[in-house]
């Protein structure tokens, strides 16, 4: 039905936009994905956005054919992933949304009001940013809860990261590209075979002198191949271990041989290095003894009312003298509530980046305003702070927590082939 209306709809554009002024182009399908379709006008709007990115990073365009081929795979597996958090019902409310948008204003250092005129000079409307933002949101929310949450490290693994002085010591970081061709679930020995090919094709292009992101916006499928297939700097513990392995004894500017994992075939670049392993990791570390109150959302609770609760608690508190603490243990959803809310000393790295950034603004005795986390939302009080010697207990944390993000990449781009492998994709690139 969704399809039959899709159609209807362009139909019926196509003709008005013919009576007023004659043939135009059909905003036709370009592809079929499970229910939804992804259409020509949707395409060439992403392009052109690609397109504006990569300029102003330097990256050198592939064909024009190329890119169009690329973006259209990334919006297909966008499509997927947001078609999964509404089957799901994942939903990022205004709220959330607005905060967000405002963060990324911050972080430009533009008032809301001047970033929305950037925007639009750049050809982007508010809307449709709004729209690709939420996106943004919901797909790192399926990924969440769909791959890192199902990580596992075992007892042994963190005992054999620990027995490599590298590992514990080493403060060393790279700054990496990668290309993947990725390989289907289950692929034969042909389709393997084939899947090589083409990252040996690649591996000879790069050895001929092609520019690697050029390459990695036109071959890799990897989500970040549209920015040249940049992974950033990154310490050696925070890599999978093929590429941590691969680019321990490279220079930079030198590329690696071709890798092979689970997700398919992968060529790493090393960009730059910096640090080295005499800079011991630090003995001491900053605790804070902090309080909180969670309020869940769900179906019944929504973000706007869970906040609106929070800054009547904290007005209470802080206007009406009230305990924080006994507020905890009646409003709080965590277990920490029959505690009055109290977590304890935390460790930097024990919570969720949004929940240690606003902790750590804090002073003793300070509460915060209403802040969200994967868990929900919460209220956060400071009690006091210590430095504190890093005990055997937080080193084995600190290696669980580094071994977890050496796995997430892999596992996410497994899922994502696990994703596309068993959805309907139907290309209509082709005029027929």
């Amino acid at each position: 039905m969704k399809l039959i209306v899709s159609l209807l709809a362009a139909y019926l554009v196509t003709q008005s936009a013919f009576a007023a002024n004659g043939p135009v182009e059909v905003d036709r399908i370009v592809a079929v994905v499970n229910s939804e379709v992804i259409t020509l006008s949707d395409l060439r709007q992403r392009v052109e956005q690609v397109t504006r990115q990569l300029s102003r990073q330097g990256t050198t365009l592939p064909p024009a054919d190329v890119l169009q081929k690329q973006v259209l795979e990334r919006q297909i597996m966008e499509r997927l992933q947001i078609q999964l958090a509404n089957e799901t019902s994942l939903r990022v409310d205004d709220v959330t949304l607005d905060r967000a948008i405002g963060r990324i204003a911050d972080n430009n250092k533009l008032s809301m009001t001047d970033f929305r005129k950037a925007l639009e000079k750049d050809g982007l409307s508010w809307d449709r940013f709004r729209e690709e933002i939420r996106n943004e949101i919901l797909i790192s929310r399926v990924r969440e809860r769909e791959v890192e949450s199902r990580i596992v490290i075992s007892d042994a693994e963190v005992n054999n990261f620990l027995a490599h002085p590298e590992n514990v010591l080493g403060q060393q970081e790279f700054n990496l590209s990668h290309i993947l061709i990725r390989t289907p679930e289950g692929a034969t020995p042909e389709q393997l075979a084939r899947v090589r090919a083409r990252a040996e094709d690649v591996a000879a292009r790069i050895a001929r002198g092609e520019p690697f992101d050029k390459l990695a916006a036109s071959f890799s499928d990897a989500p970040d191949a549209l920015s040249g297939g940049n992974l950033g700097w990154r310490s050696a513990e925070r890599l999978p271990s093929i590429f941590a392995e691969a680019v321990a004894s490279l220079k930079p500017g030198d590329t690696t041989p071709i890798l092979r994992s689970a997700a398919g075939f992968h060529i790493v670049r090393l960009l730059d290095r910096r640090g080295g392993n005499e800079a011991a990791a630090p003995t001491r570390v900053q605790q804070t003894h902090a309080r909180h109150i969670l309020i869940k959302t769900s179906e019944v609770v929504s973000d706007t009312e869970a906040r609106r609760r929070l800054v009547e608690l904290r007005e209470r508190v802080v206007q009406g003298g009230a305990s924080f603490a006994e507020l905890a243990k009646v409003h709080s959803a965590d277990l920490s509530a029959s505690k009055g809310g109290d977590l304890g000393w935390i460790y930097p790295g024990d919570t969720v980046p949004e929940f240690e950034q606003a902790m750590d603004a804090l002073k003793p005795g300070e509460i915060s305003q209403p802040i969200q986390s994967p868990f929900g939302w919460h209220l956060i009080q400071v009690e006091e702070r210590r430095m504190q010697d890093v005990s055997e207990d937080r080193k084995r944390a600190a290696a669980r927590n580094a071994l977890r993000e050496r796995k997430m990449d892999e596992a996410y781009q497994d899922w994502l082939r696990q994703l596309r492998d068993r959805a309907y994709v139907e290309y209509r690139t082709e005029d027929k």
